[in-house]
């Protein structure tokens, strides 16, 4: 079992839970974050961290798809372990849905 980034992060990229994980297992896109879910430990202390709801259980139904998104990415994107800056915007972005369309396939900066 792993934790998954879905849709919910993209164009918001907190990263709070980034500073919790105890394996390092996040890495970053342009626009959101993903776990490498054979990294991922299943700890679960991420979960609660992220302000909007983005890190589910692979478990949860219809998690399929970003489970596939978030291996896909975390083979290619760096690693990161440290907290930076939301976007400027992230704010407008919490809570909109129909989001995956907007997924950038740019790596992010990472650490």
């Amino acid at each position: 079992m792993t934790y998954v980034v879905n849709e919910s992060c993209i164009r918001c990229k907190y990263m709070d839970c980034v500073e919790v994980c105890p394996v390092d297992c996040f890495y970053e896109g342009e626009n959101m974050l993903v776990i490498h879910p054979d990294e991922c430990i299943d700890c679960g202390v991420c979960e609660p961290e992220c302000p909007v709801d983005a890190i589910k259980s692979d478990t949860e139904t219809g998690i399929e798809e970003w489970l596939a998104i978030n291996a896909e990415y975390a083979r290619i994107w760096p690693n990161i372990t440290m907290k930076h800056e939301p976007p400027s915007d992230a704010k407008d972005w919490e809570g909109k849905p129909d989001k995956a369309n907007l997924l950038s396939p740019n790596p992010g900066r990472g650490d």
